[in-house]
This record gives C-alpha cells, sequence and structure tokens, in this order.
C-alpha cells in the first residue's frame, strides 16, 4: 500500500502551535524513506511542538516505528515535545508491544491533542 504525507501547522489564535506531519497508508520498510525525505528538513531546526496524525496510517511497521522514535528523540533533545494522536487500534497494539512510546505522548485525536496543549500552556501563564 502507498503512503501519503502531508506537512502542516496547526495554529490558535493566530499563533502556530504546532507542526503536524499527517500519514496516511502503510508506513514501512518500502514507503519509510518518502517519510524520512519529509520529517528530516523538520528536523533541522525542530518545532517546539511535532504532532504525528496517525488516523489514516493502517499498517506500520519496525521501520516505520524507528522513523517516529528517532524524530521524538530529536525534537525533545532539542527542548520540544513530540506526540502522536488518532492512531488506528492496529497502529496503537504494535506500539504497545515495542513499548515504543510513553502513553502520554498518544491522543485519540487531534481535538484531544490540542485540549491538552490549551491546559498546558494555561498552566504557564496563569500557575494559580
Amino acid at each position: 500500500m502507498a503512503l501519503s504525507i502531508d506537512v502542516g501547522g496547526r495554529t490558535q489564535d493566530g499563533t502556530q502551535v504546532s507542526t503536524v506531519v499527517k500519514l496516511v497508508g502503510s508506513l514501512d520498510a518500502d514507503t519509510v524513506t518518502q517519510a524520512e525525505k519529509a520529517v528530516k528538513p523538520l528536523l533541522v531546526a525542530p518545532p517546539k511542538v511535532l504532532v504525528f496524525d496517525l488516523a489514516g496510517l493502517s499498517f506500520v511497521s519496525s521501520a516505520g516505528i524507528g522513523l517516529m522514535i528517532s524524530a521524538r528523540k530529536s525534537v525533545e533533545a532539542k527542548g520540544g515535545a513530540c506526540y502522536f494522536s488518532g492512531p488506528q487500534p492496529q497502529i496503537r497494539k504494535v506500539f504497545e508491544i515495542m513499548k515504543a512510546l510513553p502513553t502520554t505522548s498518544v491522543f485519540g485525536s487531534v481535538r484531544e491533542l490540542d485540549e491538552y496543549l490549551t491546559e498546558m500552556q494555561r498552566k504557564v501563564t496563569d500557575p494559580d
């Protein structure tokens, strides 16, 4: 199966709050090079928040997991955060089996992630 990749930004109140990599299809040994070409430029000067939107991802292999883990480590090493939204049950199961990601980084939907990020920002600007 093919892989479609869309890189964009999410804004809130006119400010870009995250860079989103939307993956649709299959992320495997045959398509990981295509995904690397889309993700690597983002890691040169990583965004504060990188989101992998996995709602359309139907299959992931160890090569795909490796790419996402590598991107996460790169972003976090420079003080950013990496999140994963909307994984299908079979993708979530692969994450669980490989113990690849902390559960606090995986959200059921982009909306759920946005609510979390909004709350974290509120806590910083209004700690009381």
